[in-house]
């Protein structure tokens, strides 16, 4: 969420980086103005009203110390009235900050000067690419048949026990599951990171602090009689572990790991873009999460980056950076760089990864700030990044690594999956 103080002060700013995003309701921000000077009115009544009735209990002491009985019962006539005065500052205090906080949800994260102007994924910027090229046979197969004929996952059955978008894994497919989930889990704790096992469901505030809430409601799954939402990703509960609290600035920065399935009730398309692995209602994700000083947030987002880069170097998978523009970035992020892998057999780009900062626009929903060593009190910048999705890791493990003897793994996955062939 963005900060009421920063508005104010920038307005025609704020509303000229929200043009980059393509936001179209600027009008927001005068409005959120106008109502926080209504607001700042409003509570400097109900100031000097308590100052008043402060005033006169303090009085009435001085009288009652006195001796002087009559004085102090005439005064404390003073005070009901008073008292009955600021209750309707109250209600119109606590109405004016709803109406203002309800506008500020409104708005999405301000893009970092970085973030290149466009409309939609056409005018992304590619930063950079790397792998091997993938060199495939004219009867190459996609990764959809090539899950049938090595008999890896049965999309068929996981309909019949949930519905469409859950595969049920088995086999050797499972145990490839397994095996990536253990290796990137490996690749980020020998990184530095502290790995967690979250809860799988959160309560409205995690899912308010970190932006789920009121944007991508429709896109979660929610359980009704106990108000709890299912995590989209491990980003939510990770960060969420800091909410509400101070940390010491020498705490900085916190690096923490997770594996989760993950839930989305997203809609998709047709077609190839929602066959076998490419999008899935429950997959499984390793998530990368840091909480850090801020002004150190912008070299730890091109740390993180390059730490998915080598992540995705390792699995000798063909890849592509790009920089987001302002019509395709996220509502809670100032600057995101997503990371795909090409599929050999369907001849497209598949996004595997996006790692994103937030700077404060999490971290002020969630209140997670630190103190520094004059004991002043700042928030704290959040990011974080997939490292890695695996549907679409492993469609294209599969597509680009096949063989006439089967599908060749990566070195790095030789010793996790306990061979180096699947045949």
């Amino acid at each position: 969420m963005l900060q009421v103080a920063v508005i104010r002060q920038q307005p025609e700013w704020v509303k000229e980086r929200l043009a980059i995003r393509n936001f179209k309701e600027t009008d927001l921000v005068d409005q959120i103005i106008e109502l926080d000077e209504k607001r700042r009115k409003l509570q400097a009544e109900f100031d000097a009203t308590q100052s008043k009735i402060n005033s006169a209990s303090k009085e009435i002491g001085i009288l009652m110390g006195k001796g002087d009985k009559a004085g102090a019962e005439q005064k404390k006539l003073e005070v009901p009235a008073l008292k009955a005065s600021l209750q309707p500052i109250t209600e119109q205090l606590q109405e004016a900050e709803k109406a203002q906080h309800d506008l500020l949800v409104k708005l999405p994260n301000l893009p970092s000067g970085e973030v290149p102007p466009g409309t939609s994924a056409e005018d992304n910027v590619v930063v950079r690419s790397g792998g091997p090229e993938p060199q495939l046979g004219a009867d190459a197969l996609p990764h959809w048949d090539l899950i049938v004929k090595y008999d890896l996952i049965d999309f068929e059955t996981g309909s019949k026990i949930t519905g469409r978008g859950f595969p049920l894994y088995k086999g050797r497919g499972a145990r490839l599951q397994r095996a990536m989930v253990q290796y990137f889990l490996d690749f980020n704790t020998n990184a530095g990171y502290t790995e967690y096992q979250p809860p799988l469901l959160v309560n409205e505030a995690s899912a308010y602090g970190t932006g789920q809430l009121p944007d991508k409601e429709g896109q979660m799954y929610f359980v009704t009689e106990d108000n709890f939402y299912l995590i989209p990703t491990s980003e939510v509960p990770l960060t969420n572990i800091y909410r509400d609290d101070i940390l010491k600035e020498t705490e900085l920065p916190v690096k923490i790991t997770a594996y989760t399935p993950c839930f989305r009730r997203e809609a998709g398309s047709f077609g190839k873009d929602v066959r076998g692995l490419n999008r899935l209602h429950q997959f499984d994700k390793v998530e990368v999460v840091q909480i850090v000083h801020p002004e150190k947030s912008y070299e730890v987002l091109d740390e993180m980056v390059r730490h998915v880069e080598h992540l995705l170097q390792s699995l000798e998978l063909p890849y592509r950076i790009l920089k987001l523009c302002g019509g395709d970035m996220g509502f809670t992020s100032a600057l995101t760089y997503d990371f795909e892998v090409f599929s050999a057999a369907q001849q497209r780009w598949l996004e595997v990864s996006s790692v994103s900062n937030f700077e404060t626009y999490q971290t002020n929903r969630a209140k997670i700030r630190f103190k520094d060593e004059h004991g002043k009190i700042h928030l704290a910048h959040s990011l974080n990044g997939s490292s890695l999705a695996l549907p679409r890791i492993i469609a294209c493990l599969l597509e680009n690594n096949q063989k006439e003897d089967g599908i060749h793994l990566p070195v790095s996955l030789h010793n996790y999956f306990g061979a180096k062939v699947i045949s």
